[in-house]
C-alpha cells in the first residue's frame, strides 16, 4: 500500500479561510502532502480584521495533537498561532516524546491586519520555550524585530539579525524582507546546520491580497520537509511556491481587506 506524506499543522482557525488552518491545509495538499490538524483557537476574522479569539481548552489541544501522531504520524509539524504561554509549554511537551525533527515554527504574533494575537506574557516564554525545539523558524520583519529587541531597517542587516535568531546556531531562521521598501524581497535564509546565508530573491508584487502569507510559506516550507527534500532546497520550494501563490492571487478580488494568495495556481486559474 502507498503511504502518504504527513504534515501536521497546530494552529488557528480562519473562517474567511485565507490564513491558519485553512491556509495550511490548501497548501500541504498544493505541496502533495496528506495535511492534519490540530485546532488551538477559533478566530473570528476575515480579510478586514480580527475580531475575537476562542482558546480552545490546553487539554484538548494536547489531545488533537496525540491523537493525530498516534493514529497516522507525521512527517513534518508547522506550528502557528499560540496565543497563551501555557499553550506554548503544552505544545512542546505533547510533541517531545515523539522525535518529529521537522518542526517549522511560525511565530505568529500580529495578523495582516495589525491585530495583535499572541498574549505578552507569551513571547518570552515562545523565545525560551518553543523556538530552541524547532528545525526551521519563520519570523517577518516585525516579528523578528520583537524577539530581538530591536528595530530592523535595511536589508543588509537581516543575515545578522538571520543569525542571532538562531538560539546559538542550532534553529535555521527564514527571515522574510517583505516589510521592508525595497523593491526586490531578499528573504534571507540561514541554515543552522551548514552554517550558510542563502540569499531567496524575488520581484516585489504590488497587491493587497498578502492574507495568510506567512502561514502559506511557514506551511510550504513543512511540507517539502516532510517530502524529504534536504534544508536549503525545502526552504527554496517554499520560497518559490510562495512568490507564485502571490502573483496568481493579486489577480482576484475577494473581500473587503487583505485577500488570500492562489494556493491552488497549478491546478486552477
Amino acid at each position: 500500500m502507498k503511504k502518504y506524506r504527513v504534515a501536521l499543522s497546530i494552529a488557528g482557525s480562519d473562517p474567511s479561510g485565507g490564513a491558519g488552518l485553512q491556509a495550511d491545509l490548501k497548501t500541504f495538499s498544493a505541496c502533495g502532502c496528506y495535511g492534519a490538524t490540530a485546532v488551538v483557537a477559533v478566530v473570528d476574522e476575515n480579510t478586514a480584521g480580527v475580531t475575537g479569539v476562542h482558546p480552545i481548552p490546553v487539554d484538548f489541544v494536547k489531545g488533537q495533537i496525540r491523537s493525530v501522531i498516534d493514529d497516522i504520524g507525521a512527517d513534518a509539524v508547522k506550528i502557528g498561532m499560540l496565543h497563551s504561554a501555557e499553550l506554548v509549554i503544552a505544545v512542546k511537551e505533547t510533541l517531545d516524546p515523539y522525535g518529529i525533527r521537522n518542526i517549522v515554527l511560525d511565530p505568529v504574533m500580529v495578523a495582516t491586519s495589525g491585530d495583535p494575537l499572541l498574549e505578552p506574557d507569551a513571547v518570552e516564554t515562545l523565545k525560551t520555550v518553543l523556538i530552541p525545539a524547532a528545525r526551521v523558524i519563520t519570523p517577518n520583519i516585525p516579528e523578528a524585530e520583537i524577539l530581538l529587541g530591536r528595530k530592523i531597517t535595511s536589508q543588509s542587516e537581516l543575515p545578522e539579525c538571520a543569525r542571532r535568531l538562531s538560539v546559538d546556531g542550532k534553529v535555521s531562521v527564514l527571515l522574510k524582507a517583505g516589510h521592508l521598501s525595497d523593491e526586490d524581497l531578499v528573504d534571507i535564509f540561514y541554515n543552522a546546520e551548514s552554517g550558510q546565508i542563502l540569499e531567496l530573491k524575488s520581484a516585489r508584487i504590488h497587491t493587497v491580497n498578502t492574507h495568510g502569507t506567512g502561514c502559506t510559506l511557514s506551511s510550504a516550507v513543512a511540507a517539502f520537509l516532510a517530502h524529504g527534500k534536504p534544508l536549503d532546497d525545502a526552504v527554496s520550494c517554499a520560497k518559490e511556491y510562495i512568490a507564485k501563490a502571490i502573483e496568481a492571487g493579486a489577480a482576484y478580488q475577494i473581500g473587503h481587506g487583505h485577500g488570500p494568495v492562489h494556493h491552488f495556481f497549478g491546478f486552477w486559474e
